[in-house]
């Protein structure tokens, strides 16, 4: 990306705060999808590493390779004509410096406008090569799926004080070196609150209340394309896999009767 469009895309989430627009987001990881989504005026898709689950059939992230946010990524962006393409950064694959800056031009390369990679001030020297190689960023705080293993499954973040003041730090951290915005998953909602008061960059909650700035959702748990298993904090406005099941029970039975 160049510099001037490095600039205009932050200057688009720095404005989205400003004027204190709700940011609609969704994942996408094939072209039918997000051409849907793209049309229905998502403001932004994002490629989640989530594909491991929804698409893949893995039990988490962790097994998501390069090559499989590379393949879906080229998808999404050929079916994306106005909504920002963010792409996953998958686990192991931002262990240096040198290693994010070669990743993230790999999801560049493959259509992606800005990268997404989970951690704070821990990452920060990945993430300015990353900045400083002019690809953008959107930031990933609170619960980090790709730490799922080590932690024992999906907790809330932020209900100890030591936990809130780091996040904090971090988002503060965050914004001081450039990152478009951040997301804030399973984060305490008076804390989201909080750190969404505290930013000038937009907060983009998933699990973590109505304060933030926006919200992005795993698209299969909204329209119930992943029947088996539906998280507590959304709210299914479709049964797209029952309504499948049941079509295809009907065309089946139709079939052995003819």
């Amino acid at each position: 990306m160049t510099r001037e469009s490095f600039i205009e895309l932050r200057s688009r989430f720095l404005n989205w705060k400003a004027e204190g627009k709700k940011i609609a987001s969704l994942t996408a990881y094939d072209y039918p999808t997000a051409r849907l989504l793209d049309e229905a005026g998502v403001d932004f898709l994002l490629i989640g590493d989530s594909l491991g689950m929804v698409v893949l059939g893995y039990p988490d992230t962790i097994d998501v390779t390069v090559e499989d946010m590379v393949h879906h990524t080229k998808a999404v962006a050929r079916g994306c004509k106005r909504a920002v393409v963010i792409a996953d950064m998958p686990y192991k694959s931002y262990e240096t410096p040198q290693q994010a800056v070669e990743t993230a031009k790999r999801l560049e390369d493959a259509g992606a406008q800005c990268v997404k990679l989970e951690g704070g001030r821990a990452i920060l020297p990945q993430i300015e090569a990353i900045l400083n190689a002019n690809i953008p960023i959107l930031a990933h705080l609170g619960m980090l799926p790709q730490h799922v293993r080590e932690e024992g499954g999906y907790h809330i973040k932020g209900k100890v004080e030591a936990e809130q003041k780091a996040l904090l730090e971090d988002a503060l951290a965050l914004e001081k070196v450039g990152v478009l915005g951040t997301v804030l998953e399973l984060v305490k909602h008076d804390l989201a609150g909080e750190i969404s008061r505290a930013l000038k960059i937009p907060t983009i909650g998933i699990g973590a209340g109505s304060n933030c700035d926006g919200q992005i959702l795993v698209t299969h748990d909204l329209i119930g394309y992943f029947p088996w298993f539906v998280p507590k904090h959304v709210k299914q406005i479709l049964h797209i896999g029952e309504d499948i099941r049941e079509g295809v029970r009907k065309w089946v039975e139709e079939l052995k009767r003819s």
